[in-house]
């Protein structure tokens, strides 16, 4: 007589496969996954689709221009971006979470936006790393300004 083991392992592991494939998440006991090695936006949705985790899409104003200092920017915590206006009129929006170790970053200042948990720094006009130990830029994302001022995700 055989193990039954190995055909109630198979038959579990296919069933996980066929769930992935088919768009459903898998998820295991212990809290909040975090994963310090990928990028933002690096999973399987791509780029222009993906929306921060807060649910706030395309169309929704997340902040006046006003709001925006020129030479700085405004972190959206909860929405977890920054929108930075490098020079008057021209607005930038990126990931608000650092691609070092995954933490939000907290002030944008100097002319960069900065990680409080270990320092890293982001150049405000394209994301880049102006400061390590991060080496990866961050993710940016589209938006759009209305002539009214308000700028929301495109």
């Amino acid at each position: 007589m055989s193990d039954p083991t190995p055909t109630a392992r198979r038959t579990v592991l296919a069933a996980g496969a066929a769930a992935a494939l088919a768009g459903g998440t898998l998820t295991a006991c212990g809290g909040e996954e975090k994963n310090p090695k990928s990028e933002p936006g690096s999973a399987s949705t791509p780029q222009a689709a993906q929306s921060p985790s807060s649910g706030t899409g395309a169309g929704k104003a997340l902040l006046k221009s006003s709001a925006v200092p020129v030479g700085g920017g405004t972190v959206l915590k909860e929405e977890k971006l920054v929108v930075t206006q490098p020079t008057a009129g021209s607005f930038r929006c990126f990931t608000a979470v650092c691609t070092h170790q995954g933490c939000i970053v907290n002030k944008v200042e100097a002319g960069t936006i900065d990680c409080p948990c270990h320092g890293s720094k982001f150049e405000i006009t394209d994301g880049a790393v102006a400061h390590g130990p991060a080496t990866r830029p961050l993710a940016e994302k589209k938006i759009t300004v209305a002539p009214d001022g308000n700028i929301s995700l495109a």
